[in-house]
């Protein structure tokens, strides 16, 4: 990743913080990993390579409680809409970073200052919907992402919290995950799931 783009997304937040939206926000997709970091501290966990696009999720859109023209916020920044959809989508894209807004998926909010789904939420749900990635490649980044942050947790003393969220999943999502797990030879995160 270019330091730019970091720099860029970090501008994109602030500027989205400080207009009051990004408390009603949740990052989702591959920038995940990157804010991970934090989360795992001094553990072996290494952030998988994120993509040119940044999606945000919008859980709530009709609560969001600041109006804001995103558009025009981030347009001094070389920001152009590069599509609009019904129901408040919005795609706003740059030479080094796409920034997508996405609705109406439920989630929960946070006071933190970026929300981001739970390491083994994240994984999790990447193992259970990569059989509907559009190319090999994207496919084997998540894949490799999900056991990162999979990894990690186990290294971080939180298998317990993979467990947890695996057992409230439907049995037929269960048995998806431990076919993704097992394609991997990933023994010791398939011992947690037994």
């Amino acid at each position: 990743m270019e330091k730019s783009q970091y720099e860029l997304c970090a501008e994109v937040l602030r500027r989205l913080d400080k207009a009051g939206v990004l408390r009603d926000i949740i990052i989702v997709g591959s920038w995940c990993t990157l804010f991970y970091r934090k989360f795992f501290g001094r553990t072996s966990y290494m952030v998988s390579l994120v993509t040119r696009d940044m999606d945000l999720l919008i859980p709530r859109p009709s609560a969001m409680r600041a109006k804001t023209d995103v558009a025009e916020l981030l347009k001094d920044l070389g920001f152009v809409v590069g599509f609009t959809g019904s129901k408040g989508f919005i795609r706003l894209q740059h030479p080094q970073l796409i920034v997508e807004f996405l609705v109406p998926e439920r989630g929960r909010g946070s006071d933190k200052p970026y929300a981001l789904p739970h390491p083994a939420n994240f994984a999790l749900h990447k193992l259970l919907v990569l059989a509907r990635r559009p190319t090999p490649e994207k496919q084997m980044k998540d894949k490799e992402a999900a056991l990162r942050v999979l990894s990690a947790l186990i290294d971080k003393g939180q298998g317990n919290l993979i467990t947890d969220v695996f057992h409230t999943m439907p049995r037929k999502w269960q048995a998806m995950v431990k076919r993704q797990l097992t394609d991997a030879v990933e023994e010791p995160i398939l011992d947690l799931l037994r």
